[in-house]
């Protein structure tokens, strides 16, 4: 982390859980991210660890998200990032419950939300309308996931709790054994996506890349988002 800020012109997210870890051992890891010049941190709560079905907070630990990024502010001003779910939290017992946790991060000092991937967009707007009238004014980066794999999408979204229109699952019939045109349907359905949200004043964007930055290149590329010649990173 800390070559990318000496080495390259990018400016890297450190991403810090509640799991497995006491208050101490959390706060020591933000102090060196500090010390290496790494001022942004993605705060999150953290899925409970191999074999476990349930989170339960490390003992003397960070209970939740919130109480990480009161931690955060503690130590310095870091532009800190949480987690938000248009579709709700698999483990939240209501919208409107999962909406007060985003709204007690955010009061906690959270410069702004990442999402959920998500992949109609109403879905995402009109969680935006929820966000404004509980009084969340931050910005709520949509998270968009560009989709490679057909069936391990629909699995994993089982169990996060994003829903898969069914429009998606027509796009990729067939194709299982075609890796090179599921990679082309992915990238125009995803830059589909960001020009819709773009139409509707949506202008910040994180792309889930699934250690497929390749994909998420040509997506950019598609939009028109280019590399710099001769810039560094």
């Amino acid at each position: 982390m800390s070559r990318l800020v000496t080495e390259t012109s990018l400016t890297p997210a450190a991403h810090l859980t509640c799991v497995g870890a006491t208050r101490d051992e959390v706060d020591a890891v933000a102090r060196r991210y500090w010390e290496a010049g790494v001022r942004h941190i993605v705060a999150l709560r953290g899925d409970p660890p191999a074999g476990a079905s349930e989170y339960t907070p490390h003992p003397g630990g960070y209970a939740q998200a919130e109480d990480l990024v009161r931690g955060l502010r503690r130590i310095g001003e870091f532009d800190i990032s949480v987690g938000a779910y248009p579709e709700g939290h698999p483990a939240a017992v209501s919208a409107e419950a999962d909406l007060d946790f985003l709204k007690r991060k955010i009061d906690a000092g959270a410069n702004r939300a990442i999402t959920q991937y998500f992949f109609d967009s109403d879905v995402y707007l009109r969680f935006l309308d929820r966000c404004l009238a509980a009084g969340i004014t931050v910005p709520i980066v949509p998270g968009i996931l560009p989709v490679s794999n057909f069936g391990q999408v629909v699995k994993f979204s089982a169990m996060c709790g994003a829903s898969v229109p069914a429009w998606m699952g027509k796009l990729f019939e067939g194709l299982e054994e075609d890796a090179e045109t599921r990679r082309m349907v992915a990238a125009v359905v995803a830059a589909e996506q960001v020009r819709l949200l773009q139409a509707n004043g949506v202008d910040e964007f994180h792309f889930y890349t699934l250690n497929r930055p390749d994909l998420t290149y040509a997506i950019a590329h598609i939009l028109g988002a280019r590399a710099k010649v001769g810039a560094t990173g």
